[in-house]
């Protein structure tokens, strides 16, 4: 039977074998309610009750053609707008979830600071984000805090671009957990550290950071 079964695949292109990666428990567990993803794909979905949001209604850009080419199908857009600035009213949302995403902004801190704000006081911030020595970035120097405070202070920006490999970052777990101890205890972030995974339950090549919101900021 197995046998049989080896060549059955054997026949079948891979390129025709929809690739559609796990939910993930984690998130079931912690967003709940209403809530928005930023970028989020077709062949990585959450299965939460969010909103879509991405640069780009079109489905031709490379991270679409991407989705369809791994899954057959693209996930819809809901929102277009930049992540770091969401034409969303304050505390809107109980949760923001992202995977994969934030290394691809150039100033995070303020990616941060605008998911935070458009989250309701006990809300989530939901994060997967990719472990340097298990991605492509593995060769990559790791983004010290120090370059991360220089461009929140500089207000770098992050440019429209359809580069699916454009990672402005490259972070392990500990390096993740240190800008967000900065940004609560120099930035007064209310926020507290709820769980850190060193491995996520998604992929498994990254990192869950878990953060819940206590107030508002000043």
């Amino acid at each position: 039977m197995k046998n049989i079964l080896r060549k059955i695949l054997s026949k079948i292109s891979l390129g025709r074998l929809a690739l559609v990666f796990r939910e993930s428990k984690l998130a079931h567990q912690y967003c709940l309610g209403k809530g928005i993803e930023i970028g989020g794909s077709a062949h990585n979905p959450f299965g939460l009750n969010t909103l879509n949001i991405d640069f780009f209604y079109s489905t031709e850009t490379c991270f679409k053609k991407e989705e369809k080419r791994l899954c057959g199908k693209s996930l819809p857009v809901d929102i277009v707008a930049a992540g770091d600035c969401l034409p969303l009213a304050d505390e809107s949302q109980e949760f923001v979830v992202s995977s994969h995403v934030i290394e691809h902004f150039a100033n995070p801190i303020q990616a941060l600071l605008e998911w935070d704000r458009v989250i309701k006081p006990t809300g989530i911030l939901f994060m997967i984000v990719p472990h340097k020595n298990r991605t492509f970035d593995k060769d990559r120097e790791r983004t010290p805090l120090a370059h991360l405070i220089d461009d929140f202070h500089n207000h770098a920006t992050t440019p429209a671009a359809e580069d699916e490999h454009g990672h402005h970052h490259a972070w392990i777990t500990e390096d993740f957990v240190e800008l967000i101890n900065y940004m609560m205890s120099e930035l007064k972030v209310a926020w507290s550290l709820l769980r850190v995974e060193d491995v996520d339950d998604k992929v498994g090549n990254g990192f869950t950071v878990i953060i819940k919101k206590l107030n508002n900021r000043e």
